[in-house]
């Protein structure tokens, strides 16, 4: 009788081997000269390397994947996390010969490489990818920016889909706004450390962020425009603080982008998020209107030219709400300092975002629990 335990065999087999080993110095010097990784991502490599490089077969016993295109190893299948890393070399050589482009501009020496995985696929990158394509001997252009992210749990538990204890993006993505599970992700996601996601946090994150402090302040500078300036952007002078902190947050939030740090990123943005509304507060556009217009003007003014530039640094975290943005202020998504128009006429604009009710919280921690159980 079958007792649920699959019995093993051992047989005999050939199969082809990259010879990791004799690139040690390679790729120990590889690693040495990327010390801006992630801290994971270094360790995780030395640990490999100082344990011993062990030469890795390439070729798999198996009925399904990839044919070996070498005589005398026509029933073996390539090892998949051998395609899989050189998958990148060989879709971006289709790529530039649909383009007709030269492939050294992805490949060469002026390239610049991300690589973005989880903390378990890291020897993948740093290990087995490198000593690829130096084994090649072509000088193919080399990783250099691994960005390798710690472990997300779901409501405190490890997901897994086996057991059906998991959020799936089709059943979500049209239950909650785009932008708002890509923020979540990006502010609290598992960056640097482990993160868990929780419908509870996430609602609250959504709710006092991106609708309580972004979206309400772009709702709240565009309708008092649109209500009590006829819709007009009015006559101002940008404001000395506000112009520096814009010049200054757009190469901050590039350079974090470029180094991975899209955590920061967004950070430094709601930071300036944050300040736009202490400004709108501190001048109080709601009296000024009816005691000094000209400060009233100028600080919408300064509102719009905030909104306008907020839109483009966000864009790559918040393409579906930027794009809004883009439309109302007539702008495109160039990463340069926006500058809206004195006299620009607003047309009709909406709330960004809608608030999320709490009781979803309970909604969906009840569904996760259900779903796991019927598996």
């Amino acid at each position: 009788m079958w007792n649920g335990v699959r019995a093993r065999t051992f047989r005999n087999t050939n199969h082809l081997y990259i010879a990791i080993s004799k690139l040690e110095n390679e790729l120990k010097e590889f690693v040495d000269t990327h010390s801006n990784w992630r801290k994971n991502a270094i360790a995780f490599t030395n640990r490999y390397i100082n344990e011993g490089l062990r030469d890795r077969a390439l070729t798999r016993d198996l009925e399904w994947g990839i044919d070996v295109p070498k005589e005398g190893f026509e029933d073996k299948k390539i090892y998949i996390w051998a395609e899989n890393v050189l998958g990148y070399l060989s879709a971006s050589k289709i790529a530039s010969s649909i383009r007709h482009e030269d492939i050294n501009k992805i490949w060469g020496a002026d390239a610049k490489h991300y690589y973005i995985h989880g903390k378990d696929n890291i020897p993948f990158h740093t290990i087995i990818l490198p000593s690829l394509l130096i084994a090649n001997g072509a000088g193919w252009h080399l990783p250099d920016e691994i960005v390798s992210s710690e472990y997300l749990t779901l409501e405190g538990r490890k997901i897994s889909t086996s057991q059906n204890y998991a959020i799936w993006v089709k059943d979500i993505i049209n239950r909650y706004d785009a932008d708002s599970l890509r923020y979540y992700l990006l502010a609290n996601g598992p960056e640097k450390k482990d993160a868990d996601f929780s419908w509870r946090e996430y609602v609250n994150s959504h709710n006092n962020e991106l609708l309580g402090a972004y979206g309400n302040f772009v709702n709240r500078s565009l309708v008092f425009i649109s209500k009590y300036l006829n819709g007009f952007v009015p006559e101002g002078d940008i404001n000395s603080d506000i112009n520096d902190k814009i010049d200054l947050l757009f190469v901050d939030t590039g350079r974090r982008i470029e180094s991975g740090n899209i955590k920061e990123a967004t950070d430094g943005i709601f930071e300036f998020v944050r300040y736009a509304n202490r400004y709108f507060d501190f001048e109080q556009p709601w009296i000024t209107r009816n005691t000094d217009v000209t400060v009233c003007n100028n600080t919408l003014y300064n509102c719009v030219q905030i909104i306008a530039n907020l839109a483009v640094l966000l864009f790559p975290f918040l393409p579906f709400s930027s794009e809004k943005v883009f439309k109302w202020l007539n702008l495109e998504s160039v990463w340069e300092k926006q500058f809206v128009l004195v006299g620009f006429h607003l047309p009709e604009t909406q709330i960004l975002f809608e608030r999320i009710d709490k009781k979803i919280v309970e909604e969906e921690v009840d569904k996760l629990v259900s779903q796991g159980e019927k598996k």
